[in-house]
């Protein structure tokens, strides 16, 4: 399900687990997914504890079904041990078929990447990935965004800081 960050969008509804902030630095976000993840019910539990991490995930085409590689999800102490899996295993996403086409199309075709942004519970309390259609940045991109954001900081704090 293809959706755009609003303000109306209300991050209260969703229990956020993990974020992967680099993405945002080292990507132009170009269009943004939800997609479902399958978990095993150690890792659901897991992910519930907030046991995930994001950082250096990426996403993958294996036989035309997109997969989650490289995110962390730490098992439980209390899971079975014969049951667990490897915590940086691949996990299926769960898309729409012409979702999945029109990712794999701008991937192969324009050279794009797909990057986890998010890992949540939605309202239903379903364990979500917001995914990204990216493209990456050059190094002069990445500093002036770093120097705007900077400048915007002390602008706000100059205007917080400011006395009548």
């Amino acid at each position: 399900m293809c959706y755009n960050d609003t303000k109306k969008d209300s991050l209260l509804a969703i229990n956020v687990v993990a974020q992967n902030k680099k993405a945002r630095h080292d990507y132009e976000i170009i269009e943004k997914f939800e997609a479902g993840i399958v978990l095993t019910g150690s890792e659901v539990k897991a992910l519930r504890a907030k046991r995930a991490n994001l950082n250096d995930a990426y996403c993958r085409f294996i036989k035309g079904e997109l997969f989650l590689m490289n995110a962390h999800i730490s098992e439980l102490e209390t899971a079975n041990k014969h049951f667990t899996r490897d915590p940086r295993a691949p996990r299926k996403l769960l898309l729409h078929k012409k979702e999945l086409l029109k990712l794999h199309n701008k991937v192969h075709k324009e050279g794009l990447t797909i990057v986890p942004l998010m890992l949540y519970f939605n309202e239903r309390n379903f364990a979500k990935v917001s995914i990204a259609l990216a493209k990456g940045k050059k190094l002069h991109d990445k500093r002036a965004d770093l120097k705007a954001k900077t400048l915007d900081r002390e602008a706000r704090a100059a205007m917080k800081n400011r006395s009548y």
